[in-house]
């Protein structure tokens, strides 16, 4: 795709500015690690909101949301549409909670939740775990989605593409620090909303309207099911026909079926829907739980509360942090969770639904099926209309890979270097200290980008890199919501629940390896499942024996384990006040803060009414069916409605 001098200049006038941003802010940002790393806690709530909703933009969402589309079908996302049950619980309980521990990164809350060797020992493993082997494989498959998009629209070597975007998102992710992420996450959302938007409107015109993507659609999938019967069927009698005449006969009916069949695309009854069918066979049976609608229901009541950012996720907590006081923490969250779920997601699964029209087969395409989205781009969009669009997806990459390099790097100071090599007592005096930090923040920086860059040649799937990162982190989840509000949780409880769904999630990708290489298969990384007594493990029924193992080690290990000490239970209860199950704690503390938990069922039931009502109102009118759209519009009005009469407005700070 032959990019035109508008294009260009779109594309460096973007550049521009996010380098003028990371110039602008730079004095300010290296004054302390507070700075640079939370912009000074001053931030209002729609510039921390929109920057939550900026940062998980990134540039392979919309890929891998055509890979949902394209394969399983629409229904796919709730592999991360489930997440809005907990996402509510960091709009009510964590955003306020967080604001209140007035820590510099989450993992600084482990040595205020627990004490001793063991609380040290946590808070650096979990520093290590997520600054590096979390962050490289984040980060690995944003950097894929980027060079993959570089490849299809600019014809050009896609490394090689990437490699500058990195450079630039490197040097003002430097220069500004927190300040030059939130900042240009502000025009970076608007600039991806605004193309996405944009390239669907114009996908579905080309097509020729909605109804006829929705027409064509249902259509292909009765096709493509009997073209496959029939595929099968002639198959099945070459098998067994000896008479040549008769073969060649054959061999061209098949191969021309096998034509028409590369000209449908891979449409099933699932493409269109919501959500899968219920299966036939019984609950107890392997058809039931390898079903479509099985990995539903996993994702609906496991996965939501079991991984790791059930209290909100580590660059969502240090937004959350960053807020002015505790009511503009929640505003963030609440409009951070509407805008990721209810208003973005339209746009690109409208676009991956016209690629299925545009471009029949993309098996046999280099990128694969998440190749859909950036053909539909350089199919259609003119002179003007691609250097915007370039800007957005760069605009996504940016705000992820700043964020991620950030927030990691925070990690490595905050909680390695500051806390166990160079604390602040070995300064002369805290001036020293923070300008000492910052600079060791920025190397930290720079190295963490380029082995984040080493771990994105080793990818091909972003939806399994996903995947294997749910269940890198299952298990956890319940702890760090018990943590806030059950004092009877300690550093082991953590500690264990941690070890158990890495260790299995790990043996299960050794396992898939050894079956792999044994076939004489090449192994790819987080690519194939393992197969164990017959079963393969899709990610679901890794979940099942995941998240009940940890649950169990855990709790088996709290029990054996002493309770932290009366000192640091009470010293945490008086900071955060949380409510919940502190009976022999409470008592001990004065009470100055209104306890989170109060209401709070209520207002998630209203929060799940309003981002699902106006998700799926959007869904459903976008798919021409106002009467049911306008209705769950509405119920997503009186889900704000509530949330404001009884918690918003009331909280004081």
């Amino acid at each position: 795709m032959a990019l035109s001098l508008l294009d260009w200049t779109i594309i460096a006038s973007y550049i521009a500015f996010s380098m003028g941003v990371g110039i602008f802010f730079y004095k300010r940002a290296a004054s302390s690690t507070e700075e640079y790393f939370l912009s000074g806690r001053t931030l209002p709530w729609w510039v921390v909101g929109t920057s939550m909703v900026a940062t998980t933009f990134a540039a392979d969402t919309p890929l891998a949301v055509t890979e949902f589309v394209r394969g399983p079908g629409i229904w796919q996302n709730w592999f991360w549409w489930n997440q809005l049950l907990a996402g509510l619980l960091g709009v009510f309980l964590f955003s306020r909670l967080w604001r209140r521990a007035e820590v510099l990164t989450d993992n600084e809350l482990i040595e205020v939740r627990y004490g001793g060797k063991a609380a040290a020992g946590l808070r650096l493993f979990k520093a290590g775990f997520f600054a590096i082997l979390y962050n490289f494989i984040v980060m690995g498959w944003v950097i894929n989605a980027m060079a993959s998009i570089a490849a299809v629209m600019l014809n050009v070597d896609k490394w090689a593409a990437v490699w500058i975007c990195v450079i630039i998102a490197l040097t003002y992710s430097l220069l500004s620090g927190f300040w030059g992420v939130v900042v240009t996450d502000m025009v970076q959302f608007v600039i991806a909303m605004v193309g996405s938007i944009v390239l669907a409107i114009i996908a579905v015109n080309h097509v020729g309207g909605m109804d006829v993507i929705l027409e064509k659609l249902r259509s292909f999938s009765g096709e493509h099911a009997s073209l496959e019967a029939g595929i099968q069927q002639l198959t099945n009698q070459l098998a067994m026909v000896t008479d040549s005449l008769r073969t060649a006969e054959l061999s061209a009916s098949l191969d021309g079926l096998k034509q028409q069949l590369s000209q449908t695309p891979i449409v099933n009854e699932n493409t269109l829907s919501f959500i899968p069918p219920i299966p036939e066979a019984g609950f107890f049976t392997m058809t039931f739980w390898e079903s479509p609608f099985s990995q539903f229901l996993v994702y609906m009541t496991i996965l939501w509360w079991s991984i790791h950012n059930t209290d909100g996720g580590g660059y969502i907590i240090q937004r959350m942090s960053s807020a002015k006081d505790e009511r503009h923490a929640l505003l963030a969250t609440l409009w951070y969770n509407m805008a990721h779920y209810a208003l973005r997601v339209w746009p690109w699964i409208v676009v991956a639904l016209a690629s299925m029209v545009m471009f029949t087969d993309l098996g046999g395409h280099e990128l694969g099926s998440k190749a859909g989205y950036p053909l539909v781009m350089k199919e259609l969009l003119g002179s003007g209309m691609r250097g915007l669009l370039v800007v957005s997806f760069l605009a996504a990459f940016m705000s992820t890979i700043d964020t991620h390099l950030n927030w990691s790097a925070s990690y490595i100071i905050n909680d390695v270097y500051k806390r166990f090599i160079k604390p602040e007592s070995a300064f002369e005096n805290n001036e020293k200290a923070q300008r000492h930090y910052v600079i060791i923040s920025k190397i930290a920086t720079v190295v963490l980008m380029l082995l984040a860059a080493y771990t994105a040649m080793q990818m091909q799937s972003i939806e399994k890199a996903w995947k294997f990162i749910a269940a890198m982190g299952a298990g956890i989840g319940l702890v760090l919501i018990l943590r806030w509000f059950w004092w009877r949780i300690n550093a082991w409880t953590e500690i264990t629940a941690l070890a158990t769904s890495l260790l299995i999630t790990i043996l299960f990708e050794v396992i898939a390896y050894f079956q792999t290489t044994a076939a004489g298969l090449e192994y790819e990384l987080f690519g194939p499942d393992p197969v164990l007594f017959g079963v393969t493990l899709q990610f679901h029924l890794k979940l099942l024996i995941i998240v009940p193992v940890s649950i169990i080690s855990w709790l088996v290990v709290t029990f054996i384990t002493p309770p932290e000490s009366e000192e640091t239970l009470v010293s945490f209860y008086q900071r955060v006040q949380p409510g919940g199950w502190w009976a022999p704690i409470e008592n001990k503390v004065t009470h100055t803060l209104q306890p989170v938990s109060k209401g709070f069922l209520g207002n998630w039931i209203a929060g799940v009414a309003m981002i699902w009502g106006c998700t799926f109102a959007i869904g459903n009118m976008v798919f021409g069916n106002w009467g049911l759209g306008i209705t769950l519009l509405l119920v997503s009005m009186a889900g704000f409605a509530w949330m404001w009469k009884f918690t918003i407005s009331k909280i004081t700070v």
